[in-house]
């Protein structure tokens, strides 16, 4: 389902457990955010870690439910997850790195830096730019098999299909509509930046995001997970729900690491992420301003991502306080992510569900509308809703 595609100084001062209760200094932030984790739990998501990094940097971290469904372990707070299409941030953060080094320009040609890649079918690597493929403004049509039932989950989950392969077989298909005339959410864009940055680099994109974002700012918990199967310890094990009242499946151990959703990563360090990304760590400020630049998304996201618009790699949402938030959202084969931080990178939140209820639209999206209720009574800190 194209639903689940998408979408250090610090001192930690509280930490609940499995919704029963708080230790001391809870306040409203706490409480907040725990009942934000409790109603996601609520709706049968199997384990829930929230982490909220306040103005004055402290971390207030909440769990709700259960490491796996045997065990009945409490969720670790410090737990690493797949974060989805919240890798897709971290690309377009290096592509516009380059960008600011003069090594491309956003209104590049992808046939310039990928010639031959994009053609067939009405697909013309000469019309479509740079540009395109970080806001998913390309008209390149998607055709990723997913897991959609448990039998490709069985079958592939230790074979994925290589990007090229990917980019091949969207190639089969013509245009979803002309370069820059709308948008429509493209993994596929974001195999081919991956595929532009080792170009021009010489080096695959994950090795330059490490050197560009991880080391300097000190992710150590973020990882490329590459052929295995394995997530690092410690970790809620994945489940996801493939049919509507259906079982819930284990599909912890996957390998489908590439550039559009394949990083491994916790709530403290992506809080961190953000948080730079948004204050003008990582880019200057030409480049955040571009990357600030939005469009509207399309009729189908809309309902995932009400309000939200879509600029280059960022995706912003409106606050019911006023004013929007900045981030991305993850969902991948049994975990999904959700998200963001105030625009001036002063408060931000990360919510990791180690469930994904994709029986159904209604049920994924019941499961995103908890977690957006979630992420907007953390960003707003009990201000006045609109």
């Amino acid at each position: 389902m194209q639903i689940l595609r998408w979408t250090a100084a610090a001192m930690v001062v509280t930490v609940a457990a499995c919704g029963v209760g708080v230790e001391a200094g809870d306040g409203p932030d706490q409480a907040a955010l725990q009942r934000g984790a409790d109603a996601i739990r609520d709706l049968g998501v199997t384990g829930v870690h929230a982490r909220l990094v306040t103005e004055g940097g402290e971390h207030i971290v909440v769990t709700s439910g259960v490491t796996d469904t045997t065990s009945n372990e409490e969720v670790d707070p410090d737990g690493y997850f797949r974060i989805g299409s919240d890798t897709k941030p971290f690309v377009a953060t290096v592509v516009l790195q380059l960008v600011g080094e003069g090594a491309l320009s956003l209104d590049d040609a992808v046939e310039r830096h990928l010639p031959g890649v994009v053609t067939g079918n009405g697909n013309d690597g000469n019309a479509i730019t740079v540009r395109h493929l970080l806001q998913h403004t390309s008209g390149i049509h998607d055709d990723d098999p997913g897991h959609d039932t448990p039998q490709p989950y069985l079958e592939r989950r230790f074979h994925p299909f290589p990007p090229e392969e990917l980019v091949a077989r969207a190639m089969r298909h013509p245009p979803d509509f002309a370069p820059g005339t709308a948008w429509a959410y493209s993994n596929t864009g974001y195999l081919l930046l991956g595929m532009i940055v080792e170009r021009l680099t010489g080096h695959p994109w994950y090795e330059e995001a490490d050197a560009r974002i991880l080391q300097p700012l000190e992710l150590e918990q973020t990882v490329w997970p590459g052929a295995d199967p394995r997530l690092p310890e410690p970790h809620a094990r994945g489940y996801q729900r493939f049919a509507p009242e259906g079982p819930l499946w284990d599909v912890t151990e996957l390998v489908e690491a590439n550039a559009a959703h394949g990083m491994v990563s916790t709530t403290a360090d992506l809080n961190r992420f953000y948080r730079s990304l948004l204050d003008g760590t990582l880019l200057g400020s030409a480049q955040l301003a571009q990357a600030q630049q939005t469009v509207p998304v399309n009729e189908e996201v809309e309902q995932v991502w009400p309000g939200g618009r879509y600029g280059l790699g960022l995706r912003a949402r409106p606050l019911s306080c006023g004013g929007v938030y900045w981030g991305h959202s993850g969902g991948v084969t049994g975990y999904i992510t959700e998200g963001g931080v105030t625009p001036d990178g002063a408060r931000s939140v990360i919510v990791s569900m180690s469930s994904a209820l994709a029986g159904s639209a209604e049920s994924a999206i019941h499961q995103q509308q908890a977690a957006d209720r979630l992420v907007d009574d953390a960003l707003c800190g009990g201000r006045q809703r609109e």
